[in-house]
């Protein structure tokens, strides 16, 4: 297995790629951040670690743009800012774990494990099927370009079925994931919610498939 670590703590770094190796992986360390997305780009690497606060390019804007390249390495993000915001921020902008500094080796061992068990599947931080897009990092869904109002219900149900693009979703599945579960709701609840997303993003964008629930035209 591959790693990359972008670090530029040169004692951090050096501890980490002699630990890793140690653990039989091969590693290759940058210290800045426009480095370390060149060698995340082409280096045909397993995974990488990567620090937030690194000069020349944040940690935020490296994973952002791999993803925004359609890059779908797993990122195992490193900060010593830990505020909940500041590790809601890395895992919106793509990574797909986030670890406070400082740290115990063995939880990023086990995390850095995990990862590698998930692969590369497609994450890709923004929602598209044509010409609708939905940031969850900002809220945000527009058509063609256009921003698109909607309720907290409406984005929920829209970002739902744009995880699930292009396949039938059932009225119980959506029911289950985007009402809540411990509250009463009637079953024509999806119905008129699906009604006034269609209003919002294009009737044909919204099939009703008879019997068996709703897919979303790609």
């Amino acid at each position: 297995m591959r790693l990359l670590v972008v670090e530029d703590e040169a004692r951090l770094a050096t501890a980490l790629q002699r630990g890793l190796q140690a653990e039989g992986f091969v590693v290759d360390v940058a210290g800045t951040g426009p480095e370390g997305l060149d060698l995340a780009r082409h280096g045909g690497y397993d995974a990488m670690i990567l620090d937030v606060m690194l000069p020349g390019l944040s940690g935020y804007r490296v994973v952002r743009q791999l993803r925004a390249e359609r890059h779908w390495l797993p990122v195992l993000m490193l900060s010593a800012k830990d505020g909940e915001y500041d590790q809601a921020d890395g895992l919106d902008c793509g990574a797909d774990d986030y670890l406070t500094k400082p740290f115990s080796y063995v939880v990023l061992l086990a995390r850095l494990r995990a990862l590698l068990r998930r692969g590369a599947p497609r994450r890709p931080v923004v929602l598209v099927a044509g010409d609708l897009s939905l940031d969850p990092a900002r809220r945000r869904v527009t058509r063609g370009g256009a921003e698109v109002e909607l309720t907290a219900r409406e984005y929920a149900l829209l970002e739902y079925l744009l995880r699930r693009a292009g396949e039938v979703v059932s009225k119980t599945e959506l029911l289950d994931h985007v009402w809540d579960a411990s509250l009463q709701t009637a079953p024509n609840a999806v119905e008129v919610y699906v009604g006034y997303l269609r209003r919002k993003i294009g009737r044909d964008r919204l099939e009703t498939i008879r019997g068996a629930g709703y897919r979303l035209v790609t």
